[in-house]
């Protein structure tokens, strides 16, 4: 898939977290391909390693524990001092355990809004003095539609990315002003190496298609075109919004 091309992309200097795999993975080529210099983290050192040789030049990569704030932080830093002024966030990183609400507690709880949320607005603080000095910049965070359909079974998932909407709107707000847009993504069921894995069997599947209207599967590029548009310059006047890329499920 080579989707929209955005002139104005070219250039720019963007950074992902949870880069190596799945939805990350199409997210780091496909702003490669539009010219940007990206900077990529995950804790996957081997696979982040692996992308970043395959696509050459202009691409950072970092292995980093975004649950560890301060390392997060160097890491970012470290990025803009090899690439420059980062001016696109993408807020990728996650992981979608499933814990029943009564069986969870209160480490594991933190635990889980430390990977799924406390990132989000940890790079999107440490990004923010940069993109305001350039005059401006676009973050856009990956939430899901779990945060408006709040399933059983991911009380803390659904808890963080209902979060990330909430902070999305603030920080739109917050930071306008500066020229810094801030926009949200809700993804439906990507279809990625993970959830082939551990969930996407052919029975939810297709219970899955029974409740789309649109046919066939999301795949991580589908989710990576929304991506492009929010950053571009082609959404100049698009802020606080939340995208759903769900085939018409909800």
């Amino acid at each position: 898939m080579t989707g929209a091309h955005y002139p104005d992309l070219a250039g720019r200097v963007a950074l992902v977290t949870g880069g190596a795999s799945g939805i990350g993975a199409a997210l780091v080529a496909r702003l490669h391909a539009q010219g940007c210099a990206v900077a990529f983290v995950d804790l996957d050192a081997a696979a982040g390693e692996a992308l970043a040789n395959r696509l050459g030049e202009r691409v950072w990569f970092r292995a980093c524990d975004v649950t560890d704030a301060g390392d997060l932080e160097r890491a970012i830093g470290e990025a803009a001092a090899a690439l420059g002024a980062i001016t696109l966030l993408i807020n990728n990183v996650a992981h979608d355990a499933r814990r029943e609400a009564a069986r969870l507690d209160a480490a594991q709880w933190r635990a889980d809004l430390a990977v799924n949320l406390d990132p989000v607005f940890l790079a999107a603080r440490t990004v923010y003095p940069g993109m305001k000095a350039a005059g401006g910049g676009a973050i856009v965070n990956l939430a899901s539609i779990n945060a408006l359909i709040g399933p059983a079974g991911m009380a803390s998932y659904v808890a963080a990315k209902g979060a990330i909407l909430a902070l999305t709107k603030s920080l739109a707000r917050e930071w306008g002003p500066d020229g810094v847009r801030v926009n949200a993504i809700s993804p439906g069921w990507v279809v990625t190496e993970r959830q082939l894995a551990l969930w996407l069997t052919p029975e939810a599947e297709a219970e899955w298609a029974r409740q789309t209207a649109l046919a066939g599967r999301i795949l991580p590029d589908d989710i990576a075109d929304a991506v492009l548009f929010l950053a571009s310059g082609a959404a100049r006047r698009i802020t606080g919004q939340n995208l759903v890329v769900d085939g018409g499920r909800t």
